[in-house]
C-alpha cells in the first residue's frame, strides 16, 4: 500500500492540518451526511393505488407541458415552477394525490425544461414508468409502514425507515418489472475511520479500476455472461424474462461497485482518479466493454462517498500515464503506443530496466500527478 511518506512534504503539512480540523469537527459537532434509501413496497394492493396516483401525476405533468407551451407561443413568457404551482392550486383533492406532490411535479417539470432548453418535453403516458414525488410533510411512518394520501404501504425491511424528523423529500417509483419502491432522503451520522494512505486509480475496460497498490476491481463482464441467455429470451419474445435478466445484471454490477468503492474510500485519505474520456470511447468499438464496466458510475460513487467521509478526491489528466515509466518518469521507446499497444499488458522500460504492469504503472503515475497538483496549489 502506498505510504504517506512518499507524498511531497507540503502536502503532508496540509493533510496533518486537515486531520486536526476533522478531529475537532467529529468530537464537538459530529459529521452529518445525506443519503437516499430505496425500499421495495410489499403487496400488490399498494401497487394498484400507486398506479392510479401515477396517472394523476402524468395528468399534472402534461398540463404543465401544454400550459408552458401556450405561454411561450402567445405571451412569450417562460413559466417558472412557482407560476405552475399557482395554476394547479387545489387540484390535489380532485386527483387523489397530496398537494405536495403537485408542487413537486411542477418544480421538476420547470427544472427539466430549463435543463433541456426546449419549449416542450415529452408527454407522460401509459408507457411511462410510474412516478409519485412528495415532500417530507406529505408522508409519515408508523409501525413499519408508510402513510401517504390516506393509504398505508407495507414495506420490505422496515427497519431501514428513517427516524421521525430525519427525512426529506422523496418519491414512489416503478421499475421496468412493475415493482414499486419508496425512495426517500435521510440524514445520518457518518462513521469515519482513520486513514492516512493514498491511492491512484486507473479506470479501464479489462478491469473497472486498477489501484496503484496493485489491487484491481473486476468488472465481472456481467452483461457478456448473460448475453446469450438474454438473446434467447428476446428471440422467444419472453419480455418478462428479458426484463428480469437485465435487472439481475444491473443489481449484481451495482452491488460489486458499491462494495469496492466503499472499501477504497474507507482505507484511503487521498483518492486520485484519471479523467477517462467516456464520451469519446463509446463511439468506438470498445463501447460495449466500457459500458459493461460502468466506469462513470464507479467514479461517481467514489466522489460522493469521499465527500461524505471527508476524504480528498482529485481528478487529473491521464495523458501518457500508461507510457510513462513510474520509476524514472520518462517515456521510453519500449513503451506501448497506439491501438496496437493495447494488447501489451506488461512492458520493460529500456532506460531503467523496470518491469511494469500496464494498468498499475498508469495508476502510480496518476497518483504522482495528483500529489504534484496539490503541492503546486499549496505552494
Amino acid at each position: 500500500m502506498q505510504k504517506l511518506t512518499t507524498l511531497p512534504w507540503c502536502f503532508f503539512i496540509v493533510l496533518y492540518t486537515y486531520n486536526l480540523y476533522n478531529m475537532c469537527d467529529y468530537q464537538f459537532v459530529g459529521l452529518m451526511a445525506t443519503k437516499t434509501v430505496k425500499i421495495r413496497i410489499k403487496d400488490s394492493v399498494s401497487a394498484k393505488h400507486l398506479k392510479k396516483m401515477s396517472r394523476a401525476v402524468n395528468y399534472v405533468w402534461n398540463y404543465c407541458n401544454e400550459t408552458s407551451l401556450y405561454a411561450i407561443r402567445y405571451n412569450s413568457h417562460w413559466l417558472s415552477g412557482f407560476d405552475l404551482q399557482k395554476l394547479t392550486k387545489g387540484v390535489g383533492k380532485d386527483l387523489g394525490i397530496n398537494s405536495t406532490t403537485v408542487q413537486e411535479v411542477c418544480s421538476e417539470y420547470a427544472l427539466r425544461r430549463k435543463n433541456a432548453r426546449k419549449r416542450k418535453l415529452r408527454w407522460r403516458g401509459k408507457k411511462s414508468l410510474g412516478w409519485v414525488p412528495f415532500k417530507s410533510t406529505g408522508i409519515s411512518f408508523k409501525e413499519g409502514m408508510a402513510y401517504y394520501a390516506g393509504h398505508g404501504f407495507k414495506l420490505f425491511q422496515p427497519e431501514r425507515l428513517p427516524a421521525k424528523g430525519e427525512y426529506g423529500a422523496g418519491e414512489f417509483c416503478e421499475d421496468s418489472r412493475g415493482r414499486w419502491y419508496l425512495c426517500i432522503s435521510m440524514s445520518y451520522e457518518v462513521q469515519t475511520s482513520d486513514a492516512y494512505a493514498s491511492v491512484g486509480i486507473d479506470l479501464g475496460l479489462k478491469s473497472t479500476a486498477t489501484l496503484s497498490n496493485g489491487q484491481k476491481v473486476s468488472n465481472g463482464h456481467y452483461y457478456r455472461i448473460m448475453e446469450r441467455k438474454l438473446a434467447r429470451a428476446q428471440k422467444g419474445k419472453k419480455k418478462r424474462q428479458a426484463k428480469g435478466i437485465h435487472a439481475k445484471v444491473r443489481n449484481k454490477r451495482m452491488d460489486d461497485l458499491h462494495k469496492a468503492s466503499t472499501k477504497i474510500v474507507e482505507q484511503n485519505k487521498l483518492i486520485v482518479v484519471g479523467n477517462l474520456s467516456v464520451k469519446k470511447l463509446i463511439k468506438t468499438k470498445m463501447a460495449k466493454s466500457l459500458l459493461d464496466s460502468a466506469t462513470s458510475m464507479f467514479k461517481t460513487m467514489l466522489k460522493y462517498k469521499a465527500s461524505a467521509r471527508q476524504r480528498w478526491y482529485v481528478e487529473v489528466d491521464e495523458t501518457n500515464t500508461t507510457r510513462t515509466c513510474s520509476s524514472c518518469r520518462t517515456i521510453p521507446a519500449s513503451a506501448p503506443k497506439g491501438a496496437k499497444g493495447l494488447s501489451v499488458r506488461e512492458w520493460v522500460c529500456c532506460d531503467c530496466g523496470a518491469i511494469h504492469d500496464r494498468d498499475v504503472n498508469a495508476a502510480m503515475n496518476i497518483l504522482r500527478i495528483g500529489c504534484d497538483t496539490l503541492a503546486s496549489e499549496v505552494g
